[in-house]
């Protein structure tokens, strides 16, 4: 019979494994009411030892959020087949998931936490929204945005993250409706600003061309039409 032996990590290797037991605990609570001592012990060691690999817990949540908000910047991309709208509606769903996996931490990334105001937080959250933006520029095939573009698109990130905390609170609303209620809000934006501008227009033709009737697109048109009649 033998006995296991507790293999030894190496430095980056338990740095690593700091962060995903600091994320998950985050994930569940918020991270001001995460102890250091119970990220040890989740870990499996010494409270000085968590010392050893991070000065401290501000530098342990930063380090969570980095990896938080590179998963959370990865849930906007998708392939560039059919529909504008059905790729929308993905990648809602996808971004909703990591809401409801991860919501005291995604309200603490949006917030800042504990490191509320602190250049790394700021920069963690304007590189997720960056990522976003570009992102939806490429399924538009837009390399130089007019102004008008860039403030829907901007205008609608913005709206996710605001929609997906209020729904945090108490989850009020079905997901799923959210989420689609998310693309009707890009179209509903896009319309408006179309009203306005000859470009947005172009761009709304372009992309309401290929829109099957079935899709999120076109079950808002459905819905327009009820109310006016």
């Amino acid at each position: 019979m033998t006995t296991g032996v507790r293999r030894r990590m190496g430095v980056e290797e338990r740095r690593q494994q700091l962060i995903g037991v600091a994320l998950e605990l985050f994930s569940r609570r918020s991270p001001d009411e995460v102890s250091i001592d119970e990220i040890a012990s989740a870990a499996g060691i010494s409270r000085p030892l968590v010392y050893h690999y991070f000065p401290g817990k501000l530098s342990l949540y930063e380090a969570a959020l980095k990896r938080a908000s590179e998963d959370l910047a990865g849930r906007f991309t998708e392939p560039h087949q059919g529909p504008l709208g059905g790729r929308l509606l993905r990648v809602m769903r996808r971004y909703f998931d990591f809401v409801d996996d991860h919501g005291p931490g995604f309200s603490a990334l949006m917030r800042g936490g504990p490191a509320v105001g602190s250049s790394t937080t700021n920069a963690l959250i304007d590189s997720v929204r960056q990522a976003a933006y570009v992102q939806i520029l490429s399924h538009l095939g837009v390399d130089d945005p007019p102004a008008r573009l860039e403030l829907v698109v901007r205008s609608w990130i913005s709206l996710a993250e605001s929609t997906a905390l209020l729904w945090l609170d108490g989850r009020r609303i079905p997901r799923g409706e959210l989420e689609v209620q998310l693309v009707h809000d890009f179209a509903a934006l896009a319309a408006v600003s179309a009203a306005y501008d000859e470009e947005m227009t172009a761009l709304l033709r372009r992309i309401l061309k290929d829109e099957p009737s079935e899709g999120p697109f076109g079950d808002l048109a459905v819905r327009l039409i009820a109310l006016a009649s």
